[in-house]
């Protein structure tokens, strides 16, 4: 992995810590934001564009405006503290799992694009996908068909996802508009 994955992932650890540990609201609103733009980024960089855009649509963007209008129409209480009392065993067992994960998991993880991973190493699977796609579709493009017929399910999940965030928009806004 290069250095811009490993400062993302240093990012999106230390945004989900200080959104566990602030205790004003506001704060915690803003930093979730700022972690769901730091997922978003990294999903860009894992080669995964469709599941970058629904996160920074929906986590980035949706979410932390419904929480935002959520707080201006309601009252914010005053806190005295900023942000919670950090609980040391828990950190322990937390950190104790990262790094079990770090040591066990990320030496196995492939680089990115590399083209001898199982999945390219492995003729029978990609030129099945290349060549029996329009056959088994109709579909001319590849990866609209991949989308649209063997990710069917998947795809339709996010575009009702997507649909409710804009309709829960439009409700909390009160603009809403049914002709």
């Amino acid at each position: 992995m290069s250095v811009l994955a490993y400062t993302l992932a240093v990012f999106i650890l230390l945004t989900a810590v200080a959104t566990a540990l602030f205790r004003d609201v506001l704060s915690v609103i803003i930093v979730f934001g700022a972690y769901s733009l730091g997922m978003a980024i990294l999903y860009t960089f894992l080669l995964a564009p469709d599941v970058a855009m629904t996160e920074a649509a929906i986590g980035a963007g949706v979410t932390t405006l419904l929480l935002l209008l959520t707080i201006a129409r309601t009252t914010r209480p005053s806190t005295d503290k900023l942000r919670e009392r950090i609980h040391l065993p828990a950190v322990a067992v937390v950190g104790a799992l990262v790094l079990l994960l770090c040591v066990a998991v990320v030496p196995e993880m492939y680089p990115v694009g590399i083209t001898e991973t199982p999945v390219w190493s492995n003729p029978d699977v990609t030129q099945h996908y290349i060549q029996e796609t329009y056959a088994q579709t109709g579909v001319e493009n590849a990866v609209t068909s991949v989308l649209a017929a063997y990710r069917g399910f998947d795809t339709f999940g996010e575009a009702v996802v997507v649909f409710a965030a804009g309709v829960s928009t439009l409700l909390v806004l009160k603009r809403e508009v049914f002709a």
